[in-house]
């Protein structure tokens, strides 16, 4: 069976932490930001944990 690789999209967006969490940053930051309040964008500013049901999925994505 050949090596496993790590997805490329995946080990862009996701960052293990060292406790074993999933780090992420949110969605909807990058265009059509003028009808999304200063206080939306000041929220997605801020990273965020993958969900705990997606958490193996991402794993085996990001396992190298």
């Amino acid at each position: 069976m050949p090596k496993a690789k790590t997805h490329s999209g995946a080990k862009k967006r996701f960052l293990p932490t060292a406790s074993g969490k999933i780090k992420r940053n949110k969605q909807g930051k990058n265009h059509i930001l003028n009808k999304k309040s200063r206080e939306r964008k000041r929220k997605l500013r801020q990273g965020s944990y993958v969900d705990s049901t997606q958490e193996r999925a991402i794993k085996r994505l990001i396992q190298a």
